[in-house]
């Protein structure tokens, strides 16, 4: 009796799948997308150095921060729960907007981040942020093929005096 049954359910979501059409496939992309920008969020931080300076004191947390609209939702919670950066806990923020002095590590926006120029944060952006396609970020996320890439920007790391491993620059798309 088991065995009649399965078959039903695989027509019935295979019919349920057709009916949906490809706007709801598109639309599945969307958190994928969300998914794979938070796990590299996460995993960025093991390829980049701060300076001592950008800790108040050896015990403070590392800072991921988001501005702005959240693409995220709780992806990027998961995706750094119990994890730990340089042997500190993470700290996750979000809020409208972070400025200069926030105490933010690593900084996803939406919008331009040319106000945190200079300041020891890796800041991150979208090919589509407003303020042009770099937006002010040292690294900015592209979509090429369907995929989720990157490029760095080498003037931004120097600007804000972070150093980022040869290995992460040789998964950078060029632009």
């Amino acid at each position: 009796m088991e065995n009649r049954r399965f078959p039903n359910r695989c027509v019935f979501g295979l019919a349920l799948l057709l009916a949906c059409g490809p706007a709801s496939l598109a639309t599945a992309a969307e958190p994928l997308e969300a998914a794979v920008k938070a796990t590299f969020l996460y995993k960025f931080i093991a390829f980049v150095s701060w300076p001592q300076s950008a800790f108040a004191t050896a015990e403070s947390p590392f800072r991921i921060c988001v501005a702005g609209p959240d693409p995220f939702g709780d992806l990027l919670d998961r995706a750094v729960a119990g994890q730990s950066a340089g042997g500190r806990p993470i700290e996750l923020l979000r809020r409208p907007k972070f400025d200069r002095g926030s105490g933010c590590h690593l900084l996803y926006g939406s919008g331009t981040q040319d106000g945190l120029r200079g300041e020891p944060v890796l800041t991150v952006s979208d090919a589509d942020a407003p303020g042009g396609p770099m937006a002010g970020a040292v690294i900015t996320f592209v979509l090429q093929d369907d995929r989720v890439r990157f490029v760095i920007d080498a003037a931004a790391i120097q600007d804000n005096r972070l150093s980022v491993s040869s290995k992460l620059m040789s998964l950078a798309v060029r632009q």
